[in-house]
């Protein structure tokens, strides 16, 4: 996981442990007034769910963490879960290694099999002795919508691929595709789609002779096309003329070196070659896959940089 992903967490995460650390410390305060009469908790823990509007359960656990309560829902009680063990449970073990309070990692939940999040009180006694812990399980998607939008880092990615093919990478060779006989013609065209026609993310497969594209005009369903569509400069037709956006990171003018690197590395060599080839107009990135499986992220003006021989060595490790 990158940095950048793990800094949009936990953002979120402290987001999350200032809303709930102090509720949750009221809440545990009430329960200890009522300890350990159970009735009294559930009462307590009915009224802790309005002062929680996001919480999906509430329970109170002994120092055992064997559960003093029901699980506390807004439908009402689930007395099954009364008695429960649940210390073998890794959220409970920061509070049982003895934090005060503690947000555990998101989870997938053993019953409704979605990200959750469990925070845990300890409940003390007026001379601070333990008595138990409260319990508060979060349902991922029911949580405020507090969080921005990730983003994605435009910095180089090696990913590793299939060990089996890059085991075989030396018993295979290059086959030229119908993509292959006619790619002057098929990268052109690609081209004056990405350039005039709306297209903000192609991707080429030229083993399989096919394309995937993206248009500014309807982003959210893909559009597919194989090696006779390609070979058809028709197929500009089925897509509507459209300027090209004043924001997109990747130059107009630089669209077609990019494709012609593409064209590069397909042919750089009969074992190592490029597989596939990705560029999306607007976050500036190129997504390549070559024949030993290994894929490459990187942004375009650092791709343009690259020589073959990089590639030959980058590809083969």
């Amino acid at each position: 996981m990158t940095s950048s992903l793990q800094e949009a967490i936990q953002r979120q995460r402290r987001i999350l442990e200032g809303w709930l650390a102090s509720s949750l410390s009221i809440l545990a305060e009430g329960c200890r007034e009522c300890w350990p009469d159970r009735q009294r908790m559930e009462a307590r823990l009915v009224l802790g769910m309005e002062e929680l509007p996001y919480c999906k359960y509430l329970y109170v656990l002994d120092v055992k963490a064997r559960q003093l309560t029901a699980n506390v829902t807004r439908a009402g009680l689930l007395e099954a879960h009364f008695g429960r063990d649940r210390s073998d449970r890794p959220y409970l073990e920061a509070a049982l290694a003895g934090a005060e309070f503690s947000l555990s990692e998101s989870y997938i939940s053993r019953n409704a099999r979605r990200p959750t999040l469990t925070a845990v009180r300890r409940i003390e006694n007026q001379s601070g002795a333990l008595l138990g812990y409260l319990g508060a399980d979060f349902d991922l998607r029911e949580l405020p919508a507090t969080q921005a939008l990730y983003r994605q880092p435009e910095q180089w990615l090696q990913m590793k691929g299939d060990p089996a093919i890059r085991a075989g990478l030396f018993h295979q060779e290059r086959v030229d595709s119908l993509l292959d006989l006619h790619i002057d013609s098929v990268l052109a065209m690609i081209d004056e789609l990405i350039t005039v026609h709306g297209v903000f993310n192609a991707k080429l497969h030229f083993s399989s002779s096919r394309a995937t594209f993206w248009v500014i005009d309807d982003p959210f369903r893909y559009r597919l096309h194989n090696g006779a569509d390609l070979t058809d400069a028709n197929l500009c037709l089925a897509y509507p003329r459209h300027p090209y956006p004043a924001d997109a990171s990747i130059p107009a003018a630089k669209v077609r070196e990019v494709l012609q690197c593409f064209r590069a590395l397909r042919f750089m060599d009969e074992t190592l070659y490029l597989r596939s080839g990705s560029l999306n107009i607007f976050n500036g990135m190129v997504s390549l896959t070559f024949s030993c499986d290994g894929s490459h992220y990187m942004p375009w003006d650092e791709f343009l940089e690259k020589n073959l021989s990089f590639w030959v060595g980058a590809s083969s490790r």
